[in-house]
């Protein structure tokens, strides 16, 4: 079952922003993605955007948040959610014009950011609400995320030393340990200027990875250990997964 909504990460930071990036093809969930974007396929009788909007809004009690979607999908975004009022938070829009990646999707945000720490989250992961040490989560730092799954070679997957995260490799063919980099992420006010240097990768495109090992090299990047339920739901296997646990689970919002 899902923690009891009022369970939350931990943090009370008022000027605190929640970023929720929603953009990609969804080719991977075809037919189904032809005539509606994945972040609105149905997870039980809730489209899958109203879980990560729960997860910052329930999870970290954030009520400023942006969306970052494709050109073709914002309209469907904004008639479903409108301006957020009935989900207790303020939402914002944006076009990722593009595909470069999920830090160019990112870099959207900064102004939005307003220079302020940000929580982000992809819009196809689900996470089980689950309180951490707010001690752990520094202005300073980097944080990420992580599960113990029992195929990390499918993922970005982190090792640790002495509290930090001291490498992240995706999808290693013999992975260094089970930590798989989940798509919940708390950044500092400087990551868009990391962003703004890093350089396409062989996708042409600008990898979150590349982001979060910049930090892991300067020894700020720490780590939370989730236990509870996660999944990404972007492909049949996973999305089924994720709406078998959700049977079981307390609603995105009550």
């Amino acid at each position: 079952m899902a923690a009891a909504r009022g369970a939350h990460y931990g943090l009370y930071l008022d000027t605190m922003k929640g970023i929720i990036l929603a953009g990609g093809k969804g080719t991977r969930l075809l037919p189904a993605t032809r005539v509606m974007n994945k972040h609105m396929i149905p997870i039980r009788n809730y489209p899958m955007i109203l879980y990560p909007l729960s997860t910052l809004v329930r999870g970290f009690g954030i009520h400023d948040i942006l969306i970052v979607t494709g050109g073709d999908h914002v309209g469907a975004f904004a008639e479903f959610l409108g301006d957020g009022s009935v989900y207790e938070t303020a939402l914002t829009y944006r076009v990722q014009k593009e595909a470069g990646g999920i830090a160019q999707a990112l870099l959207l945000a900064e102004a939005f950011s307003g220079g302020e720490q940000v929580v982000v989250i992809l819009g196809d992961n689900i996470f089980e609400h689950e309180p951490i040490q707010t001690e752990v989560l520094s202005r300073d730092h980097a944080h990420l995320f992580l599960k113990d799954v029992p195929d990390p070679q499918r993922f970005g997957v982190a090792t640790l030393s002495e509290g930090r995260v001291s490498s992240i490799v995706e999808k290693p063919v013999t992975p260094e340990s089970p930590y798989a980099v989940t798509g919940l992420y708390v950044y500092p006010p400087d990551v868009y200027e990391r962003i703004k240097v890093l350089k396409p990768s062989a996708r042409n495109e600008l990898e979150i990875t590349d982001v979060n090992n910049s930090y892991v090299a300067q020894k700020r990047c720490t780590a939370h250990i989730l236990t509870g339920f996660w999944s990404d739901a972007g492909t049949p296997a996973s999305l089924a997964r994720t709406i078998e646990w959700a049977e079981e689970a307390a609603p995105p919002f009550e």
